[in-house]
């Protein structure tokens, strides 16, 4: 239990590791991985994140074999990754920093065509990426993944990872199995929550065997896959009797899985999310949508299709700080585990609020992908603003160079004040 005089910046325990403050830069694809192994690119990249303050800097997306991946861009946990990742995490502990790693299959996410290899699910389901249907994943498939997560979690460790994230968010593999819209399995991985809970609670299982205390797990859970309403302001009860048929993984499942995982006694932390890549990717984000900047990313079909379709794919949500907070409470009030924040954590505002709330940690993304350094600035200003609008043009860049087009250049600073213009008025 936090001292009373504990603050976002004081030091903290998590599983084995103590980090020097609460913040966590969270896991955004960094799109710079074009042979499927680190760059240098990559490592810079972390390593001003890890010298701008944060106490971990978590690198995405590791996944656990070549068809987990989005894309064959991406790392896949290989003997041949290990000196690069190396490289990698001695940068970030050179900034006085802890690394993490999210380990993950993308499951419908990932690109078939561009991986030349079927992308998995519960069952046959749309995989858009590759226009095609997924691979229904067998039960010697799913043994044959926990095997893949525990050599992931061992490079992963033997490379100096500190932390090992597990990706159960946005509807990749561990998500759609927990998804009763996207999985109809009849076997023991479908049908009841315990059922669709049993792949997540395996792979868990399976890394800590394997890595024991080296270091520390977590998982990122969803909390809603943005299909039907949240209904935050109802109560269980009356959510469950008001939820369309079409919902999909909903906050009082979540609650539930993450009450099932705390059981087991293999977490340090759970880090609620919300949103699903194949479903609703905008829930996660909230802000504007760059529908056109999306499309542009993208060609041939894929580049049609979101054309055709970014008004019900790419919904709007209004930004606020904080936003995912009703959602991450009610899994707050029904574990002890230690508590990740995401989502709108951009001031020392939200971070007191965070703490006040009961959650140890907060986790950064697009405030820090906009300015690397805010989390050093907060600490010496406790009145520091973010610069970071939540235009989300950042995101379509994740299938070039992660970035924000603001801080470089690429498009105008919507708070930069305009040259006075002689004779006008300041």
């Amino acid at each position: 239990m936090d001292s009373p005089d504990a603050g976002p910046f004081s030091p903290a325990k998590l599983g084995p590791l103590t980090l020097r403050n609460r913040l966590i830069k969270c896991a955004t694809f960094e799109g710079m991985t074009p042979d499927a192994l680190v760059t240098d690119e990559l490592v810079e990249f972390h390593r001003e994140v890890a010298a701008g303050g944060v106490a971990m800097s978590t690198v995405a997306y590791c996944a656990v074999s070549p068809e987990g991946r989005t894309d064959r861009h991406q790392i896949w946990m290989r003997p041949e990754a290990m000196p690069g990742l190396r490289k990698l995490t001695d940068a970030i502990h050179s900034e006085g920093a802890l690394a993490a790693a999210q380990l993950g299959h993308a499951g419908a996410v990932a690109n078939s065509v561009s991986n030349r290899a079927k992308a998995w699910g519960p069952g046959r389901i749309p995989a858009p990426m590759g226009m095609s249907l997924t691979h229904k994943a067998s039960v010697s498939d799913i043994a044959e993944l926990r095997v893949k997560f525990r050599q992931a979690a061992r490079i992963a460790v033997d490379s100096g990872f500190d932390g090992l994230e597990i990706h159960c968010g946005h509807n990749y593999l561990i998500s759609s199995f927990l998804s009763p819209l996207l999985n109809h399995r009849r076997d023991g991985y479908g049908g009841s929550l315990v059922n669709r809970a049993r792949m997540a609670r395996e792979v868990v299982e399976s890394v800590r065997e394997e890595v024991g205390d080296e270091a520390a797990i977590w998982v990122k859970l969803n909390t809603y896959d943005g299909v039907g309403k949240p209904d935050i302001e109802r109560s269980p009860e009356a959510r469950a009797k008001g939820r369309a048929k079409l919902s999909s993984f909903n906050v009082d499942e979540a609650c539930q899985v993450a009450q099932l995982l705390e059981s087991d006694g293999h977490l340090d932390a759970i880090e609620p999310t919300a949103g699903s890549s194949l479903l609703n990717p905008m829930y996660l984000f909230h802000g504007d949508a760059p529908r056109k900047e999306f499309a542009a990313a993208f060609s041939g079909p894929m580049k049609y299709g979101l054309k055709a379709f970014a008004p019900i794919f790419l919904k709007r949500y209004q930004y606020h700080d904080g936003y995912l907070l009703p959602l991450a409470r009610e899994l707050r009030k029904a574990v002890d585990l230690p508590m990740i924040l995401l989502g709108g954590v951009t001031d020392r505002a939200s971070m007191d609020t965070a703490m006040a709330e009961g959650f140890e940690f907060m986790a950064m993304g697009r405030a820090i992908l906009r300015e690397p350094d805010l989390p050093l600035r907060i600490a010496a200003d406790p009145t520091t603003t973010s610069k970071c609008v939540h235009c989300n043009l950042c995101m379509p860049t994740i299938y070039s160079h992660t970035r924000c087009p603001i801080r470089t250049g690429e498009v105008p600073d919507p708070l930069a004040v305009s040259p006075t213009v002689s004779g006008s008025a300041s």
